[in-house]
């Protein structure tokens, strides 16, 4: 109990045991001559148990502080005074390093550099997505802006998604002019060499480069460097009719049986285009007729002998061997 918090009980009692008349005269007492030991104890106690407290839970006492008259601030009946150094006991810092130690005028310039970088990027890296994308609105609106920031240095020779698919069925046939022995000449029957590669791709796991690929990119080749005369457009005309020629060559001479003393005078190929009939919810309407394209005759010439006459000599070869057994 405070020693301030004093009843009628407390008050003074007369001799005979009766407690002073309200409004009677008493010695005065100052309030901090009031059991001073007392109050000091009861003030002091929440401090002494709020340490002990702190320290048993690992936490510093925090100082208090008592304002004296004159403003000042005291701990422990000492002055403190804040010079603004560190206290935590930590190493002092360190200069800036990197842009944040450059001067203003640096740090200005690196900024908008670093900026002009990263706007250049951003632009570059929309612009190839423009050119790889399928046509669109933007890209046909700015098609010669994105064509000249890509061409020649950042040039791509491949699409963001899938072309659309081949919507018509080319098939390559060739037939052969054969020399025979006594001079005559015979005509072999049309050889459909699009159908022997689908044949030898069909049920296969693993179909090889050349069955999926070799006759499709020649004849292409054949017909993206010539007219619809047949005559060739540029240089490669001629590099891609030799290149056809042979493959031609090739495959007559598996096909064809040739007697002893006939050889392969001539070749003649043609190509039957038909267009791929669109599905019956679809709205569109190809033209599905068949377009017949004949090339004329074209001689066989020395240089194209050399792979068909080895392969038709290691054929005899065993052909002769069997024979003999």
């Amino acid at each position: 109990m405070d020693a301030y918090d004093k009843g009628p009980r407390d008050e003074p009692v007369g001799p005979d045991g009766s407690s002073a008349p309200d409004g009677a005269d008493r010695p005065s007492v100052p309030d901090e001559a009031v059991a001073p030991s007392a109050s000091r104890g009861a003030e002091e106690a929440p401090e002494t148990e709020g340490e002990c407290e702190a320290l048993t839970k690992g936490e510093a006492p925090e100082e208090h502080e008592a304002h004296g008259p004159g403003g000042g601030s005291s701990v422990g009946g000492g002055s403190s005074v804040d010079d603004g150094s560190s206290t935590d006991g930590g190493p002092p810092l360190g200069p800036s390093t990197g842009i944040a130690g450059l001067p203003r005028g640096y740090q200005l310039a690196a900024a908008l550099a670093l900026a002009l970088v990263a706007v250049t990027v951003c632009v570059h890296l929309g612009m190839m997505f423009l050119h790889v994308a399928p046509a669109n609105t933007v890209s046909k609106e700015h098609g010669k802006k994105i064509y000249d920031w890509v061409y020649p240095e950042f040039e791509q020779n491949w699409k963001l998604f899938a072309p659309n698919p081949l919507q018509q069925n080319v098939a390559v046939q060739a037939r052969a002019q054969l020399r025979t022995a006594d001079g005559g000449r015979r005509v072999t029957d049309w050889y459909d060499l699009s159908a022997q590669d689908g044949a030898a791709i069909d049920h296969n796991v693993l179909p090889s480069h050349t069955q999926q690929n070799e006759l499709r990119r020649a004849w292409d080749f054949f017909v993206s460097t010539h007219d619809t005369q047949n005559r060739p457009t540029g240089l490669r005309g001629e590099i891609s009719e030799r290149y056809v020629r042979r493959i031609v060559l090739l495959r007559i001479d598996r096909q064809e049986p040739l007697a002893r003393g006939e050889s392969i005078d001539q070749v003649q190929v043609r190509s039957r285009t038909t267009g791929v009939r669109p599905p019956k919810w679809s709205d569109e309407k190809p033209n599905v007729k068949p377009v017949l394209r004949l090339l004329p005759w074209w001689s066989v010439t020395p240089d194209d002998l050399p792979l068909a006459d080895d392969a038709r000599a290691r054929r005899d070869v065993a052909a002769e061997g069997s024979g003999a057994r």
